[in-house]
Formats: C-alpha cells, structure tokens, sequence
C-alpha cells in the first residue's frame, strides 16, 4: 500500500510540472495573440499577472516579464526599456540591441506642417515623396494663380468661389503631408521594436 502511494506521489511530481509548464505556454501564446490584434497594453497587464503566479525559476516568468515590459514599450510608442529590479537575461539582450541600434531620428511633424502650410507641396517635398509633390502642384498652383487673377480684376463673387477652392486643396494638401509623415514614423519605429523583440529572443511574434 505504501509503495503504491510513492508511485503515485512520484507521478503526480513528474506529471504537474510538465502540464504547468504547458499552460503557461499556452497563456503566453493567447496574450501575445492579444497583442497582435491591437491590445498591447492590456496583454502586458495579464502576462505580468501570470508571472506572479509561476515560481521565480520558472523560466516562462522571465519570459512573460519581459515580453509585458517590451508591450508596454510599444504601447508607449517608447524607445527605451521599462526599468526592472532584477532584470532577465532576454531584457539584457535587449537593452543590448536598443544601445547599438537606437531609434532612427525623424523630422518633426510641426516643420512638415510648416513647410505644407506656407507652401502648396512643400510637406511634401521634405519628405522626399516628388511624385505627391507634382500632384499638389497641378491641383494647387493654377487655383491660386486663378484666385489671384480674380482678385486682381475684382470679380467679387468668382474670387471668393475661387478662393475656396484652392483653400480646400491647400488644406487638403497640408493634411496629406501630416498624414503620410506620421504614417512613415509609425512604420519606422514597428519595424525598429521588432528587430527589438526578436534580438531579445522571445518565443512568439504580437504583430
């Protein structure tokens, strides 16, 4: 009888932590599937919520930890690593890869806005993209050639008329400009957080 509770015991030992281990695998991958549907912050919160549940040896607690820390980076749209008290090896290695690839600088977006504001295309043209540029021109630059024309002869109502139009194409040009700018800037710092995830080496890709 006593023999048949010590092989029980000892199936019960190399039985747990092989399904513990699984489950918490299986938790990450959902976080990070989370993640990748846009909920970054919320899947940060729930892996380090898991963590506290693993032992502190459990190397899926180091894993969830940093994962969490780098989701709460890009959340943050961060390009530095939340401070951790004992920081994990996979946090080291990306800390490693920030300090020799950090985040590539970008014009501000108020000097394209500028720039668009004071002259139709210029946005444009700061950030390289001459093919918009022309398109700006051929609708922009013969409006407000009209606008002017009219205004010189003092043709009152087809100023106005004319005034608007080439105020809605200005504004419209100005907001394309913004627009592309900050779309480029996103795209810029995603791909740079994912050279930052993967040089961690972390199971799993949330995006």
């Amino acid at each position: 009888m006593r023999l048949l509770m010590v092989l029980i015991l000892c199936s019960l030992c190399l039985v747990l932590p092989g399904r513990s281990y699984a489950d918490a695998q299986q938790q990450y991958a959902e976080q990070l599937q989370q993640a990748a549907a846009g909920h970054s912050a919320q899947a940060a919160e729930s892996l380090r919520r898991l963590a506290s549940d693993l032992l502190p040896d459990d190397p899926w607690r180091a894993r969830m930890l940093t994962a969490a820390g780098l989701l709460e980076m890009r959340a943050q749209r961060q390009s530095h690593l939340p401070e951790m008290a004992v920081p994990t090896l996979q946090q080291q290695l990306a800390a490693r890869f920030i300090a020799r690839h950090p985040l590539p600088e970008t014009r501000a977006t108020w000097l394209v806005t500028t720039f668009a504001v004071l002259l139709p295309g210029g946005g444009h043209a700061l950030l390289g993209r001459w093919h918009d540029v022309g398109v700006v021109a051929m609708l922009v630059w013969p409006m407000l050639g009209l606008t002017l024309w009219a205004a010189r002869r003092r043709m009152g109502p087809v100023t106005v008329f004319f005034g608007l139009i080439t105020l809605w194409l200005w504004s419209g040009s100005v907001y394309s400009a913004i627009s592309l700018h900050e779309r480029s800037m996103l795209e810029q710092y995603f791909s740079w957080w994912q050279g930052v995830w993967q040089a961690a080496g972390l199971p799993g890709k949330p995006w």
